[in-house]
C-alpha cells in the first residue's frame, strides 16, 4: 500500500525543511551537551522527544494562537535564565568530578525535557512548524518535524557519547557550561 504523492509530499517537505533549520540549532547543542552528562542516553532523548512533540505538537494545532497568547520576549527571557542555571549548575558541578559518576544528570528525562520545552517555545523550527501546517496536511506535518527532530536529536545524543569516550570529563564540563551560559545569554539578543 503506498501513500498517495501529496501525503509524501506533506511529511518530506517539512522533515527536510525543519531538519536543516534545526541542525546545528541551540537545541541539538542542548541535546548533545547533555548526552555528555548521562550515560541514560533512552531517558535523555525520551525526555527531548516529548518536549519536541509538545512544542511542536502545540504549534501545529494552534499555530499563531500561541505567539499571541504568549509574549515572546518572556519565553526568550525564560529559555535563557534557564540556560544560565544549567550552565552554572554545570561549572559548580565538575569540582564534583573526581568521584565516580558525579559528572551524571540526576534526572535525564526532566532535563533534557525541562530544557527543550522551554528553548523550543518561539524557536523558528516550532513557527515553521506551524506555517506548515497551514499548507498541509497537519497530521502528516507533524510526522515529518517528528521524525526529523529524532533523527537529530538521535545524532546529537550520539556524538554526546561518543564525546565522553574521547575527551576528559573535565574538558567536557567546563566547555559544556560555558556553551549553556553562551547560549543564555544570546537570548536575551
Amino acid at each position: 500500500m503506498f501513500l498517495p504523492v501529496n501525503m509524501i509530499q506533506d511529511i518530506l517537505i517539512p522533515f527536510f525543511l525543519v531538519g536543516l533549520a534545526e541542525l546545528g540549532d541551540k537545541t541539538q547543542l542542548a541535546v548533545l551537551v547533555l548526552s555528555t552528562k548521562t550515560r541514560e542516553y533512552t531517558r535523555l532523548l525520551a525526555g527531548v522527544m516529548l518536549a519536541f512533540i509538545i512544542t511542536d505538537g502545540l504549534a501545529i494545532l494552534l499555530g499563531n494562537v500561541i505567539a499571541n497568547r504568549i509574549p515572546m520576549e518572556y519565553v526568550r527571557i525564560g529559555a535563557g535564565v534557564m540556560f544560565i542555571i544549567f550552565g552554572v549548575m554545570t561549572l559548580i558541578n565538575k569540582e564534583d568530578d573526581d568521584q565516580e559518576g558525579s559528572y551524571e544528570l540526576k534526572t535525564p528525562f526532566m532535563s533534557g525535557f525541562g530544557l527543550i520545552l522551554v528553548s523550543e517555545m518561539g524557536d523558528k523550527t516550532q513557527l515553521a512548524s506551524a506555517l506548515f501546517a497551514t499548507q498541509y496536511n497537519p497530521l502528516m506535518v507533524f510526522i515529518g518535524v517528528v521524525l526529523a527532530l529524532l533523527l537529530l536529536s538521535s545524532m546529537a545524543v550520539y556524538v554526546g557519547k561518543v564525546l565522553m569516550e574521547k575527551i576528559n570529563k573535565n574538558t567536557i564540563s567546563k566547555a559544556a557550561g560555558v556553551l549553556f551560559i553562551v547560549i543564555g545569554i544570546s537570548f536575551f539578543f
